[in-house]
This record gives structure tokens, C-alpha cells and sequence, in this order.
């Protein structure tokens, strides 16, 4: 009988060893589902702000006759661009009639893209 319990035990122990290992599986299932989805925020935050960044180029770029519908979209794209390309406007020297501060804007949107991945990749 001594032997069957100390078989039993054993047994024990490993369910709750097996037991414990699915709770820190399932906590480390959370922190990587977590990371991804950030991961997955930053992606679509920065590809909708270099999209809108691109409309506000082409929006500057042709005239439309006056619309307030077409205003209102000129004006969106204006307050929502427009900050963030300021900082680069301030640091670019003029280049004439070329404002390089958009392609300056998303290049660094990409390079902060590609340094969360790598800094949320070490917690994988």
C-alpha cells in the first residue's frame, strides 16, 4: 500500500504541475495577444495618418471650385496634418517650391512603426 500512495502522489504532483504550466501559458497567450494587438493599433494608426497625409498632399495640390462639403474635407485634412508636418517644416531648410516635409513626416512614421515592433518583439 505504501507503494500505491506514493504513486498517487506523484500523480498529483503532476497535475498540478501540468495545472500550473496552462495558468502561465494561458497568462503568456494573454501578454502575447495583447502585444499583438498594440502591434496591430500602431500598424493601422500609421498607415491611416501616411494615407491622410497623402490625401492632404493631393488636396493641396488641385483646386476645386468652392464646395462646403469639399471645404469641410480640406479643412479636416488641414488640422489633422498639418501639426505634425509643422515640426519638419521648422527643421527642413526651404527647397523652393518643394515641401519636403511630408516625405520627411512618413518616413519617420515608418522608422517609430519599426522601432515599437522591435521594442514589443522583446516581450514576445
Amino acid at each position: 500500500m505504501h507503494a500505491r500512495e506514493a504513486r498517487l502522489r506523484f500523480s498529483v504532483l503532476e497535475v498540478r504541475e501540468d495545472f500550473g504550466r496552462s495558468e502561465g501559458s494561458s497568462e503568456a497567450m494573454i501578454l502575447a495577444d495583447t502585444i499583438d494587438r498594440i502591434a496591430s493599433f500602431i500598424d493601422v494608426f500609421i498607415g491611416v495618418y501616411t494615407l491622410l497625409i497623402l490625401l492632404y498632399i493631393i488636396s493641396s495640390w488641385i483646386r476645386v471650385p468652392y464646395s462646403p462639403w469639399l471645404n469641410r474635407v480640406q479643412r479636416f485634412l488641414f488640422d489633422v496634418c498639418d501639426p505634425y508636418l509643422r515640426l519638419f517644416r521648422r527643421i527642413l531648410p526651404p527647397f523652393g517650391p518643394l515641401d519636403l516635409s511630408p516625405i520627411v513626416g512618413v518616413v519617420v512614421l515608418y522608422a517609430i512603426n519599426r522601432i515599437a515592433h522591435i521594442v514589443l518583439d522583446q516581450f514576445h
